[in-house]
């Protein structure tokens, strides 16, 4: 396959090394970034000849230069990092200047966006990508071809915490703005909510027990599972076994009272969607539409209650 000419919006952002190192270790180049913030020193770590932006009308003009400058010098891929109320925007930039888009999660804040973005595809002969990462994990594939090969009528019983702890500054960005966001379901939770569809299919029913700023919890029926799902920001939401050992984030699922263990292994899996993608495979907007359903869904819905209760044992252990 022949080397290809990446660009990436969003340079600065905390999920942007991961896609650097998955264009470098496919074989490929970046030749163009942007962001508002100039702080991206970390692209000299990859690549030392990337052509860098901080205003978009800048970028779009030079990434349309290089469109009509012919194959060799065009940009055939876009990698999108940036804000997630401007991933739609930035797809269809991608798809205008001839080049597929690799987008983080969410594709989109809202599902019926997605019915247009279909429709851009078709027009243009371009793909959407979008990164599942946790499609790709050992622990989630084994546990996915588990529940496929067991032909009962088992519905699991699913307890999901996750827990990563945040300071004042995510509550003053676009992070903690729910109309840019999506809010703690979206932002941080809808690539487990993909996982746990992906693995125990369609949804039927989802509830919202307790939720603020800082943390969200509820419920959910799949098809072969029953999920009460924790989702939080709040540090002091972590385990006293976490905390003492100065750990920000903590994972957990169980499956009928037992653990699965996905704590590790998170590092490289931008990588291995990058060589899927790049091989004609990985997942699209089909593949994305039921967790940003759920999700949208779960912004909607009215918590069951005001007073924040201990939330599961199962966390606590």
């Amino acid at each position: 396959m022949s080397s290809k000419n990446f660009a990436l919006l969003g340079a600065a952002g905390y999920i942007a090394p991961r896609h650097m190192q998955a264009i470098k270790e496919t074989g490929h180049q970046l030749i163009a970034a942007m962001d508002p913030h100039d702080s991206v020193g970390i692209l000299d770590r990859y690549f030392d000849d990337v052509d860098f932006f901080t205003e978009f009308e800048r970028f779009d003009r030079h990434v349309e230069k290089l469109r009509r400058l012919g194959p060799d010098k065009a940009v055939h891929y876009v990698s999108i990092c940036s804000p997630n109320y401007l991933h739609d925007a930035h797809i269809r930039l991608a798809l205008r200047i001839d080049a597929d888009a690799i987008c983080e999660k969410p594709l989109v804040l809202n599902p019926w966006n997605l019915d247009t973005l279909a429709d851009l595809e078709r027009e243009t002969g371009r793909r959407i990508h979008t990164v599942l990462q946790l499609r790709t994990h050992p622990s989630i594939t084994e546990l996915k071809e588990r529940i496929q090969n067991d032909q009962s009528d088992t519905v699991y019983d699913i307890d999901l915490a996750y827990i990563t702890s945040r300071g004042k500054w995510y509550h003053f960005s676009w992070k903690g703005d729910q109309a840019k966001s999506g809010g703690i379901p979206t932002n941080i939770g809808i690539h487990f909510f993909d996982m746990l569809i992906w693995i125990f299919g369609k949804p039927s029913a989802v509830t919202v027990e307790y939720s603020d700023y800082s943390k969200i919890k509820g419920t959910l029926e799949l098809e072969r599972a029953r999920v009460n799902w924790f989702l939080s920001i709040d540090g002091n939401d972590l385990p006293d076994h976490v905390r003492q050992k100065s750990q920000p984030t903590y994972r957990s699922i169980l499956m009928n009272g037992q653990e699965i263990e996905f704590s590790t292994g998170f590092t490289d899996l931008h990588t291995i969607v990058y060589r899927d993608i790049l091989a004609g495979q990985g997942y699209g907007i089909e593949d994305a539409y039921p967790s940003i359903q759920l999700v949208h869904d779960i912004r909607k819905s009215k918590a069951e209650s005001q007073k924040f209760h201990p939330w599961h044992a199962f966390v606590q252990k």
